[in-house]
């Protein structure tokens, strides 16, 4: 019997991790067994362990006790099958789990996706239980697997958020600002913005001074803020905030400084996870949470299901071809290492130009 490795998060403490091997469970009728071998490691992955009881991120693939298995986007191949509709060799891109092997139980089956319909995933978001079928879609997509693992689930995101900043008219400001804009989906953002010749807003990225060079080289911000220079930012003009940082100082200063000028503030992210909290009263919008599936819920029934993420993954194809020089990839291949990197990433260690890559 093949043997699973997994990394596994406290729940309470996600510094905390466990490495675990086990022996996968024989198959059920209609499962299928898929070997893992690549997936992304992201600041997108410490949002769902921040935000894993609140959300249910957690509720994926279930642990023991009070630990968790951090889902990632990855690539895998079908290597045993017990479902008739989807055969030994088959190649899928989706919502993984942080190991070596999974069992997935495929329905809805379609020429170039399916759904996971196993019990315990039925009532999370629709978006994260579909597995693309990959050699159904076109060739330039099945030559991107390291940037879908990397960089599409983040650019994604990025493009959900500049449709509802569109689909809102902007809530009527005049410029955007972004909160750790060195994150991918802060400058994946950023970049759409900037590359959208009928948006006229600024676009103004906070960073820290260690990544201001590296997000000047995108060429994709108007004005570039260092942390605790929020005062540079115009208070005079309608302003909307975007954070990707998830941290609580950053929010209240950017809130008391433009005031009632502050017409919307999303949070999307949580990359200074540390400095995260309730904000409380602040001027101007109240803050709220930007629940990416949502949007998409709101265009399937405007646009037809399935375009939104249609536009989507181009538009995801098109910024990390833009960005592809920017970006070096660093290969991680034992459950040690990912540990060692989980805790970097949590410390905010990893260079923005570094993209980290999983093969256990």
């Amino acid at each position: 019997m093949t043997n699973c490795t997994q990394l596994w998060v406290d729940r309470s403490d996600i510094r905390q991790t466990l490495q675990v091997t086990a022996e996968l469970p024989a198959l059920a009728e209609g499962e299928v067994l898929v070997a893992i071998d690549k997936f992304g490691l992201t600041a997108n992955n410490v949002s769902y362990a921040v935000t894993g009881d609140s959300i249910g991120y957690w509720k994926f693939y279930p642990a023991k006790d009070n630990w968790g298995v951090v889902p990632v986007w990855g690539c895998a191949s079908v290597i045993q099958s017990n479902c008739a509709d989807i055969p030994e060799g088959e190649r899928l891109w989706g919502y993984l789990p942080m190991a070596s092997h999974a069992v997935l139980t495929p329905g809805n089956v379609h020429a170039d996706y399916f759904v996971d319909i196993a019990e315990h995933r039925r009532e999370l978001p629709p978006i994260y239980n579909q597995f693309r079928r990959t050699q159904a879609e076109p060739e330039f997509l099945q030559k991107m697997e390291i940037e879908r693992c990397l960089l599409f689930p983040l650019f994604m995101t990025s493009y959900l958020i500049y449709d509802y900043l569109i689909d809102n008219s902007f809530f009527g400001a005049e410029q955007v600002v972004i909160g750790s804009v060195s994150s991918k989906t802060g400058f994946g953002l950023a970049q759409m913005l900037h590359n959208d010749q009928s948006v006229s807003q600024s676009v103004i990225g906070l960073t820290s001074s260690g990544n201001f060079d590296f997000v000047k080289s995108l060429g994709c911000c108007d004005q570039i803020v260092l942390y605790n220079n929020e005062q540079q930012v115009n208070a005079a003009v309608p302003t909307a905030y975007v954070d990707m940082s998830g941290d609580k100082r950053l929010t209240t200063s950017l809130h008391q400084h433009v005031r009632d000028n502050m017409v919307e503030s999303c949070m999307v992210g949580a990359s200074h996870w540390q400095d995260g909290g309730k904000v409380g009263e602040l001027p101007g919008v109240r803050p709220r949470f930007f629940f990416a599936p949502g949007q998409i819920e709101k265009r399937n029934k405007e646009w037809g299901a399935g375009v939104a993420m249609a536009k989507a993954m181009a538009a995801s194809a098109d910024v990390a071809t833009r960005v592809a020089d920017d970006i070096s990839v660093e290969w991680i291949d034992s459950v040690a290492s990912l540990a060692e990197q989980w805790a970097r990433l949590l410390d905010n260690q990893i260079s923005p130009s570094t993209g980290l890559m999983v093969a256990l």
